[in-house]
């Protein structure tokens, strides 16, 4: 944790180190009422969100299994004539 000023005109210095870490220039700075989040945005948003959802949720292969399961059972069931 660091105490940095607020500038005359508004701003704040983010220090060296803390910039380098996030690899960025620009941040997003958002006011949740008795906060101040202040989150790093990386210069190419695209390609830091590649991969980020990988493993998270089932593939449309698996998704069309388990319907095919559901359907199956459905009609063992009777549910379908």
């Amino acid at each position: 944790m660091r105490i940095v000023p607020i500038s005359k005109g508004g701003q704040v210095s983010v220090p060296a180190e803390v910039r380098h870490r996030w690899r960025t220039s620009r941040v997003l700075i958002e006011d949740r009422g008795n906060a101040i989040v202040i989150r790093p945005i990386p210069d190419d948003p695209i390609g830091a969100a590649i991969g980020s959802l990988r493993g998270r949720s089932p593939n449309t292969d698996d998704v069309r299994a388990i319907l095919r399961d559901e359907e199956s059972a459905i009609d063992v069931q009777g549910g379908r004539s």
